[in-house]
């Protein structure tokens, strides 16, 4: 991968404003020079090992292109403002450029996590290792805590200079690759569920570890379950205080909440051009074009106007969260709803206008957003959005709760 432009910087004006279009044209020269030619070919198939490699390569790019870890402060490589990374992200998008599967939560949940509540040893262990290509991954659910994460029996207990920890966590996003995990326990039995938890930094190479990758109904292996049998963790390794680590995992979930669903939704936008596509390539029984279909048509319409809505969604939160307007995190849960079924619709009526051809087996790229092309498996995938990072149920009794001011709904017994 080359770089052939000067790494991308902030750009202010006359006035020390923010030059948001300057940055763009920034952004998309760097694009055009630095996205690589023929990745998706290259990552349809692509063996664990190829992958791996293409992340570490892509993340160098973006480093060197100054564009990593925009989110960041200034002396950690960022120092861009929320709008400036929504133009990143946007950008990035729009060049159909990889995503950083591999580094996601390394990138932004591990250190979101740092910088608001680690140590300064602890910052200047894993930031820099963290650019240099340490991978994470998140222990947080498990199989009786998904949605009720609160109630997690994962147990840490504390002997000397180490917590011994036991339990299982699963839903742990491409653990196998991971270096080190963000990994909630319970210290405390006797506390209340939110109050006896604490938030541990955990070597994935620690003896008495078993990470068990979990096939999914499209061939993939995207998740994992960790196994824990008297895992030691250095007391050094807490992050917070202990039995407050409910506290700072809300700085890790908040961390989904940016500008990276900026990206989210132009790379949907993207994915919905392709649809267009597809529905002007395929035919009808009639040998026409399907999207001189009528009914087609008022359906692309339909589903564009709610792409247009996610993009202008995604824009007030962060125009919200620069002013520091929003306060209390509904808009978050409706961007959150509003895409992961959003994307379920696209993505079916791709494979509803394939047809019966886009039923066979097909391969999707890795490094690739949600939406790939590979209509059936996007489909399938496209129901994970659904579950993590709280059930569309959950976030409609956010909405219900914060935003329309309904009571709280009774707990049952």
């Amino acid at each position: 991968m080359s770089s052939a432009t000067a790494p991308v910087r902030p750009v202010r004006t006359a006035a020390g404003e923010p030059d948001l279009a300057a940055l763009r044209a920034a952004v998309r020269d760097w694009c055009a020079a630095n996205v690589p030619d023929g990745w998706r070919e290259r990552q349809t198939g692509a063996s664990h090992d190829e992958f791996v490699e293409f992340q570490g390569e892509w993340l160098a790019a973006l480093r060197a292109g100054g564009l990593a870890a925009p989110h960041w402060p200034a002396d950690r490589g960022g120092g861009f403002s929320l709008p400036e990374q929504a133009v990143i992200f946007e950008e990035l998008a729009r060049a159909e450029a990889p995503r950083l599967v591999l580094h996601f939560v390394s990138l932004h949940h591990a250190a979101a996590t740092l910088l608001g509540a680690g140590t300064a040893e602890q910052r200047e262990r894993h930031l820099p290792a963290i650019l240099d290509g340490e991978v994470w991954c998140q222990g947080f659910s498990e199989p009786e805590a998904g949605s009720d994460l609160a109630s997690l029996r994962t147990r840490a207990e504390r002997r000397g200079d180490v917590y011994v920890v036991n339990g299982q966590k699963v839903w742990a996003s491409l653990a196998m690759y991971a270096d080190w995990c963000l990994l909630l326990a319970r210290t405390d039995a006797d506390a209340p569920k939110r109050r006896g938890i604490s938030y541990f930094l955990m070597d994935m190479r620690s003896p008495g570890l078993t990470v068990r990758p979990i096939r999914q109904a499209g061939g993939e292996e995207h998740f994992c379950e960790i196994f824990l049998t008297d895992v030691e963790i250095p007391a050094a390794n807490l992050i917070g205080a202990e039995n407050d680590g409910w506290r700072v995992a809300q700085r890790t979930l908040n961390a989904e909440r940016g500008a990276t669903m900026v990206e989210l939704a132009e790379r949907l936008a993207v994915g919905f051009g392709w649809l267009v596509d597809l529905a002007r390539r395929s035919t009808g029984l009639d040998g026409s074009p399907m999207a001189d279909d009528p009914v087609v048509r008022d359906d692309l319409a339909r589903l564009a106007t709610e792409v247009r809505a996610l993009r202008l969604l995604a824009a007030r939160a962060v125009a919200e969260a620069e002013s520091g307007a929003s306060a209390s995190g509904a808009l978050a849960s409706v961007i959150k709803l509003y895409y992961s079924e959003l994307l379920q619709r696209v993505t079916g009526y791709g494979v509803e206008i394939a047809g019966p051809a886009g039923q066979r087996a097909a391969r999707r790229p890795m490094s690739a957003g949600w939406e790939s092309g590979a209509w059936l498996l996007d489909f399938i995938g496209s129901w994970e959005w659904t579950i993590p990072g709280g059930t569309s149920e959950i976030q409609r009794s956010i909405i219900g709760e914060r935003a329309l001011g309904l009571p709280r709904e009774p707990v049952l017994a």
